[in-house]
């Protein structure tokens, strides 16, 4: 079962914490730690993804697109 776009911050995380619990048990079956690594994977993913999104709006590269439209209609209308 892998991580859904429409999956939570929260959802990835518990998913990763319960595959790390599986795993550092030693009771996941050795067929089975393959499709747990790459469910890992994909919630972490997910997670990191998430986390970039939320750094980028801190640090300010969110609205700089924006920014740089508003700037240029600006000029338009000065130029008339």
């Amino acid at each position: 079962m892998g991580v859904s776009a429409s999956a939570s911050y929260r959802d990835a995380y518990a998913r990763l914490s319960r595959i790390a619990a599986e795993l550092e048990s030693g009771e996941a079956d050795l067929d089975r730690v393959l499709p747990l690594l790459e469910e890992a994977r994909a919630a972490y993913a997910e997670c990191r993804s998430r986390i970039e999104a939320v750094r980028a709006v801190l640090s300010g590269e969110w609205g700089q697109g924006e920014e740089e439209e508003v700037e240029d209609t600006e000029d338009e209308g000065a130029a008339f």
